[in-house]
């Protein structure tokens, strides 16, 4: 198993005293996704928030179609589809166009959020967000895979002999399902379906990465599936000196003082019994300092020591690890300037890019 490297982006960009629009990250963003190709990542992974809540991208599908005719190799995907605020119809619809117009190169991940005020202003139940989007999940799968009409008859979606237009041209999409918890990890399992990791949650609930990796594997084979890829994203700045280093570890501070506490929930009278665990992650942010910044989410040091750490994730069992480049509102040149260090100084150590790059 070789590992590969994608870009990713939650466009975060609620800081005090921001001179950067919303409207100016996301065209940033979209220079960076291409950037992205021609530098040889293997997949772009555009973050979908509403409302500046924790992002200002809210249609990843419509930012990754405007790539479509600037790139060649990359793959893309939303990270993540926020399921249960759509209509499951709908999604199935959005993102096979895309596997067409892209002629085939579309990674579908979902999952259900965490901030409730990314569901009321949809008429969304952030309380039974966990079991909507099981369901939604059922309906996108049947959309995609099933060769003619079908219906489904659930709790929450009662759909009669459907079939969408047009098919995916991947037969089917990958789907990944974001995990922060054992229960999303059992669904992806039941389902047969990818896994992708956050991995300070899978830090928290497992006590490793690799652990979090053994429980999905061990959810599919108990389920009778084959386990499938499992993915990780990581927050990184690379960093040759002291003055370097402290501007990574600020712009994780800022995002998680700024973006991250706002818009998890922290209140367990108003969120799912299944959700709860954020408790001890908010408490585990607010008590956060440069100096403790760990190897559990964030990538810092210079090209060797990222390498290392690398390695170890590659050895956790990771198929695929998806970059973090711009938060924490880090200038454009600089992001730029990263992508290109990690794809010289980094990237050449692993087996699929040093053979790339011969």
């Amino acid at each position: 198993m070789a590992i590969d490297f994608g870009y990713f982006t939650l466009s975060d960009n609620y800081y005090p005293d921001n001179p950067r629009s919303a409207n100016d990250f996301v065209l940033e963003i979209r220079e960076q996704a291409i950037l992205a190709d021609k530098l040889g990542y293997s997949s772009a992974w555009i973050g979908e928030h509403h409302f500046d809540r924790l992002g200002v991208n809210s249609r990843p599908d419509i930012l990754l179609a405007s790539i479509i005719p600037e790139t060649t190799n990359i793959r893309l995907a939303p990270a993540v589809n926020v399921l249960p605020i759509h209509h499951p119809i709908h999604v199935a619809e959005m993102w096979a166009t895309l596997d067409l117009l892209s002629g085939g190169r579309v990674d579908y991940a979902c999952g259900r959020g965490y901030d409730a005020d990314e569901y009321h202003p949809f008429g969304a139940d952030f309380m039974t967000s966990a079991e909507v989007f099981e369901e939604g999940m059922d309906i996108v799968w049947k959309a995609w895979t099933e060769k003619g009409p079908w219906s489904h008859k659930g709790k929450y979606y009662d759909i009669q002999d459907m079939d969408i237009t047009p098919k995916p041209i991947q037969d089917p999409i990958p789907f990944y399902v974001a995990s922060f918890s054992e229960t999303s990890s059992k669904m992806a399992g039941n389902k047969g379906h990818n896994i992708i990791y956050a991995p300070f949650a899978a830090a928290m609930v497992y006590g490793s990465l690799d652990k979090a990796v053994d429980s999905y594997r061990e959810n599919c084979v108990k389920a009778g599936n084959k386990p499938g890829r499992a993915m990780c994203s990581y927050f990184i700045h690379i960093s040759d000196t002291p003055e370097e280093d402290d501007i990574g570890r600020q712009a994780m501070m800022d995002y998680f003082q700024h973006c991250v506490l706002r818009a998890f929930p922290d209140d367990p009278t108003t969120m799912p019994p299944t959700m709860h665990y954020f408790m001890k992650i908010n408490e585990i942010l607010r008590n956060m300092t440069k100096n403790t910044l760990s190897s559990n989410s964030v990538l810092l040091g210079n090209s060797a020591e990222i390498t290392e750490q690398l390695k170890a994730v590659e050895a956790a069992g990771i198929d695929e690890c998806i970059l973090y480049f711009n938060v924490g509102k880090k200038p454009h040149g600089m992001v730029k300037d990263q992508m290109h260090k990690f794809m010289e100084e980094v990237a050449p150590n692993f087996e699929n890019y040093s053979i790339a790059a011969e």
